[in-house]
């Protein structure tokens, strides 16, 4: 057991996690699969390659402030890297590895890195071009065997080369740097995902981070008691939620953290690794509760009578704000039925499992709560460091809010509705953007761009994005995620976006769910081809069925009236999602003009 107190007298990051290492010495750490088998290092193996590398830049040349890009997937070296830069002095530069050589070019540019960490010749494609094209960076360090490319104003070097040294010595030397680290510091440039626009790189100081875990660790501590925590990193690490919330959160509790082999494995990793924590996307939830209910439904009668009961009691208690006394029996049955084989599919020791990232439509929330699974939405954005907010048992799980401020969060909301905050964790500003740092930062307070509200028990109530919402021609609101999240929930439909601004009614752009098209297809006698479906009145007569259900319960100037189908799915690849799974509405908007054009 660590003391969390220390979290609020710690300088640095890096302090603190050598602290822990030196309280945990021997015991698992960081977890990977390796040979098909997985296997972990201690604390004390961590710190020790922390300083090693932390050394070996500083004998590169690097020197305090200097910024050092980050390009991997998540594996236990990127934890190792981020600290080690820290532990130079330097500033750590994540970047996402679906990155194009232009995205590349703009972070280089910007942050003006001399140096980047690569984890493999795949993430090294795009990479080397930009590197040739920005000419700033001097070292080029590679974490798995690289070839020997035409290297131009950069030196390559093995990850070898950086663990050379006396581990005693480098130790020494850090420790010696460690003194003259301070909270104001920055720890890392995260360049913001740019659902609007070309990234932005914030400055995320040490006390930022340490303030965001800080609260976070007391929520778990409080209110399910922290006790050989285990979290499974599968989010992008370069993503600040879980670079807070998946790494220095698991750090400051002195929990494991293991790595998950990708999406396609996660269900499997959750299974074999059992985690305690994890830190997730409401986009995952989506995904995970049609599979279950899928599930359920296959399994007869019995099971799907069990299901029904638990969401109309989870609708019940979300309405009132409290369970029924003649619900106990019936809870008592799901304890011993369903529920633990739904816990026995996330390894069955899971505490809670925190939403972030992207609103989380309540329905999702109330589902897993019948489930038995604590799901636990929170609020941010990578300007608070990212962390502002988290439903927590204590005060009352209610999954139309994203719960109270976390400690040492300061809140108000302004005239327009506009959702401030206040406090440590507010970044220090925009990298080399002074002026969009001023209209985001004033007098303290971050503006988030977020329209809300508090409800009577300090929760905060997010209604939208400020920029998002669409004003209809009659200059009324409309919120477009709400529409989104209830057309999505839908069978048939696995993606929305919906329109309106300045316009009579709100339409609707919509990728078909894949599982779903297939039955129907099957079921119909037609051949399963996406783009020939979907000229077939019968498939869009199917579609709109489910837009109806959506459309009754919402207002009038909510209703989606007309739709059409999107070309293809969103995603990161096309440049229509960000790694964090938001859809870029500017994209969108401007690849499906003419045929949202066509709707009116």
């Amino acid at each position: 057991m660590v003391d969390l107190k220390d979290i609020d007298t710690a300088n640095s990051l890096v302090e603190l996690f050598l602290k822990r290492a030196d309280t945990l010495g021997d015991a698992p750490f960081l977890g990977h699969k390796h040979d098909g088998e997985w296997v972990t290092q201690s604390w004390r193996e961590v710190a020790e390659k922390v300083c090693l590398i932390a050394s070996n830049l500083r004998k590169l040349g690097l020197e305090d402030g200097d910024r050092v890009a980050l390009v991997s997937e998540n594996r236990p070296e990127w934890c190792m890297i981020d600290l080690a830069v820290m532990a130079a002095g330097c500033i750590t530069v994540p970047t996402y590895i679906t990155n194009t050589a232009r995205d590349h070019v703009h972070i280089l540019d910007n942050s003006g890195a001399r140096a980047v960490f690569v984890s493999t010749e795949k993430l090294l494609g795009p990479l080397h071009e930009a590197l040739q094209a920005s000419g700033i960076a001097e070292h080029v360090i590679g974490i798995e065997d690289l070839h020997r490319h035409q290297a131009g104003s950069f030196e390559f070097h093995q990850w070898g080369k950086m663990l050379e040294g006396d581990a005693f010595a480098a130790r020494a030397e850090v420790n010696e740097r460690m003194k003259g680290f301070n909270r104001e510091d920055t720890a890392c440039l995260i360049y913001t995902s740019g659902t609007g626009g070309a990234p932005r790189g914030v400055m995320q100081h040490h006390g930022a981070i340490l303030c965001n875990i800080a609260g976070a660790a007391e929520i778990v501590d409080e209110d399910f008691g922290i006790d050989n925590e285990r979290f499974l990193s599968f989010l992008p690490a370069s993503h600040a939620y879980e670079h807070s919330g998946g790494q220095y959160l698991p750090i400051a509790m002195g929990a494991e953290i293991f790595y998950s082999e990708g999406l396609e494995k996660l269900a499997s990793n959750i299974e074999e690794t059992r985690p305690t924590i994890m830190v997730v996307v409401p986009r995952l939830f989506e995904v995970l509760r049609t599979r279950i209910m899928k599930q359920v439904q296959k399994q007869g009668k019995v099971a799907n009578f069990l299901m029904d009961r638990a969401l109309n009691m989870s609708e019940r208690e979300a309405a009132k704000g409290r369970k029924r006394k003649r619900d106990k029996p019936m809870n008592a049955v799901l304890e011993k039925t369903l529920r633990p084989k739904i816990r026995d599919r996330f390894g069955g020791r899971v505490k809670a499992m925190v939403s972030g990232g992207a609103p989380l439509n309540p329905d999702i929330g109330n589902f897993f709560d019948a489930m038995g699974i604590t799901l636990l939405q929170g609020y941010g954005q990578t300007e608070s460091g990212p962390i502002i907010s988290c439903n927590r048992p204590k005060t009352g799980l209610k999954m139309d809010t994203v719960g109270p401020p976390m400690r040492g969060v300061e809140i108000k909301i302004a005239e327009d509705g506009e959702i401030l905050c206040r406090g440590e964790l507010v970044m220090k500003g925009y990298w080399r953007n002074k002026a969009e740092t001023a209209r985001t930062v004033k007098d303290g307070w971050l503006h988030t761009g977020d329209i809300g509200h508090l409800d009577e028990a300090g929760r905060i109530v997010i209604t939208d994005r400020k920029k998002d919402m669409i004003v209809n021609d009659k200059g009324d609101n409309v919120a477009p995620q709400k529409i989104e999240g209830m057309l999505t929930l839908q069978p048939e439909i696995a993606q929305a976006m919906v329109a309106g601004d300045k316009r009579p009614y709100v339409v609707g752009l919509i990728v078909p769910d894949a599982e779903w098209a297939l039955e129907w297809a099957n079921a119909n006698d037609e051949k399963f081809d996406m783009a020939a479906l979907q000229d077939l009145p019968a498939f869009k007569s199917a579609v709109r069925g489910a837009v109806d259900r959506v459309n009754k319960d919402l207002s009038v100037i909510e209703k989606v009236r007309k739709f059409t189908f999107a070309d293809e799915a969103f995603a990161i690849e096309n440049e229509e999602m960000t790694p964090s799974m938001k859809i870029r509405r500017h994209v969108i908007r401007d690849r499906y003009s003419e045929k949202l054009e066509g709707l009116y």
